[in-house]
């Protein structure tokens, strides 16, 4: 009995969602599309990876992009736990398709930052680069998308995205440095 029920409001659910998402790509199509807001958003989305394709080191491009990948998944993940309890959300949205995440900064802003940290200076303190890195993204990039409504913290403390930040360099540093890339080859 209790599963059955379960499996009712769990429908029901499933339906709100799919209200609250349509609600969102209508504010998308009908209030955000070709606003200045949506083209910079849309320009963050791009112009970073422009620029690190152009300026990476590229004997690394590979091991810069797997701390990108990893970056990006776990961004993901952390932002639709967050978005998901209340702790923050995004009024600014540019797709109707994914209306719950701000994409420049998942997949563009910070993946881009974080490659582009880790391949300056590389014989540098790891420790003193992700804190300069979480530094500039929590306390001037995040409150910089406040202004703009890109962003709304809610009642989340500016000290608590400098600890994803940081965490999120780490884990991608981590993933760089990993000894065991070898070509694949014919035996």
């Amino acid at each position: 009995m209790a599963f059955t029920e379960g499996i009712k409001q769990s429908k029901e659910g499933i339906q709100l969602i799919i209200e609250a998402n349509n609600i969102m790509s209508e504010a998308v199509v009908n209030h955000f599309l070709f606003t200045w807001q949506w083209w910079f958003g849309i320009g963050l989305f791009i112009v970073p990876w422009i620029i690190w394709i152009l300026f990476r080191k590229k004997e690394s491009s590979g091991r810069l992009l797997l701390g990108g990948l990893i970056t990006i998944i776990l961004s993901l993940i952390i932002d639709l736990i967050a978005v998901s309890l209340g702790l923050w959300r995004y009024p600014m949205k540019f797709s109707p398709v994914a209306p719950l995440l701000l994409l420049p900064y998942h997949f563009s802003l910070v993946p881009v930052a974080v490659m582009f940290t880790i391949q300056i200076k590389p014989k540098a303190n790891s420790l003193l680069k992700g804190a300069i890195l979480a530094a500039l993204s929590a306390f001037v990039g995040m409150k910089f998308f406040v202004l703009i409504h890109f962003y709304d913290p809610k009642n989340w403390l500016s000290i608590y995205d400098f600890c994803i930040y940081l965490f999120l360099f780490y884990v991608a540093f981590w993933f760089s440095k990993i000894k065991g890339y070898e070509s694949i080859s014919e035996q």
